[in-house]
């Protein structure tokens, strides 16, 4: 990668705490960053990053190993820190001695960072303000990752310029800090890589790489896709504060308003705790991602998919987007 010297001293910081030749993680895509993307991004000088989404431990454990079978470079595990058996997680994390796990879908529960630490695993984290980035620090996190709201999936409120803005010169001299969040060429990152980041997160544009397992029509709606058709979900009960989650819009998108109706119905009627009630959603989008992104049900299923997926216009190999993106960041340095 010396191809690329303004970049990689750029992101020197990130490249050494991952272990990897460029400090581009790829984003924890429930069914689709399993082992045979994560394996190739690792391969290609990334750092791939394991969805484990709502799989068992068991699951998690074949997955781990799996991935282990395909590369030898450094690879992290992403686990929802809502999951009810988080702790046996990063149990199999540590039993594999997995060097980085990435906690998402809010703060952490008591002990949970720690556990990860004990193991001798790095701690990466999500935090949507500020304070909450420092207080994480403050409790052992090694890493941040800054998500703005035109990334796919769930998301926060708030654009990645302004997060940038905000949390990189506050952050960014004494920790890591990773900017994710509709970035879809190398000329962004290299914006980022300038206030301070230490290196990027992308998802939706490996979500289609050749070695990305996702269904032939899953990858050419996102090819057909324009920023526009990238929808955030709508809150229908403030009671219910399900995290919106951004998707291409079709039947499914729809189905989903009407779930959270149900699932609000039921608290109402007092069936289901808030906690069963916000899981019974999760598994809602579990599945409905499945559908979509494995089994190519692009009517009903859900199509997460970030702002940045009018710049996936086609099938090519995880190796080529990553030099693409080194040498549009390395050009726009060197304008500069």
């Amino acid at each position: 990668m010396s191809a690329f010297p303004k970049t990689n001293a750029l992101m020197q910081r990130g490249c050494e705490f991952l272990g990897s030749e460029t400090a581009i993680l790829c984003g924890a895509m429930s069914w689709v960053s399993e082992r045979n993307l994560v394996a190739a991004i690792s391969n290609a000088g990334g750092f791939g990053v394991i969805a484990c989404g709502a799989m068992t431990p068991e699951l998690l454990d074949a997955e781990i190993a799996g991935t282990k079978a395909l590369t030898d470079k450094p690879f992290g595990v992403n686990l929802i820190t809502m999951h009810p058996d988080l702790f046996d997680l990063i149990a199999v994390c540590a039993k594999h001695q997995v060097g980085h796990v990435v906690l998402a879908g809010g703060l952490p529960p008591k002990g949970s960072m720690d556990a990860i630490k004990q193991t001798g695993a790095k701690v990466i984290v999500f935090a949507p303000t500020l304070a909450l980035a420092k207080k994480q620090f403050r409790s052992g996190a090694d890493a941040l990752v800054i998500e703005g709201m035109e990334a796919g999936g769930h998301i926060g409120p708030v654009a990645t310029s302004v997060l940038a803005q905000e949390f990189l010169p506050e952050l960014a001299a004494e920790h890591l800090v990773f900017v994710a969040g509709g970035i879809g060429r190398g000329d962004m990152i290299a914006g980022y890589l300038e206030m301070g980041a230490v290196g990027v997160q992308l998802g939706t544009r490996f979500a289609c790489a050749t070695e990305s397992i996702a269904h032939p029509d899953f990858k050419k709606a996102f090819f057909r896709a324009k920023a526009r058709d990238a929808e955030a979900s709508v809150q229908v009960d403030p009671r219910l504060p399900v995290i919106p989650v951004r998707a291409l819009k079709n039947k499914g998108t729809e189905e989903f308003t009407a779930k959270q109706r149900e699932v609000a119905a039921k608290l109402d009627r007092g069936e289901v705790e808030m906690e069963a009630a916000q899981l019974e959603i999760e598994r809602f989008w579990a599945g409905a991602l499945k559908r979509a992104a494995i089994d190519g049900d692009v009517e009903s299923g859900s199509m997460m998919a970030g702002q940045s997926v009018g710049m996936v216009t086609k099938e090519e190999p995880v190796a080529d987007i990553i030099a693409q993106l080194m040498s549009e960041c390395e050009d726009a340095l060197t304008r500069r």
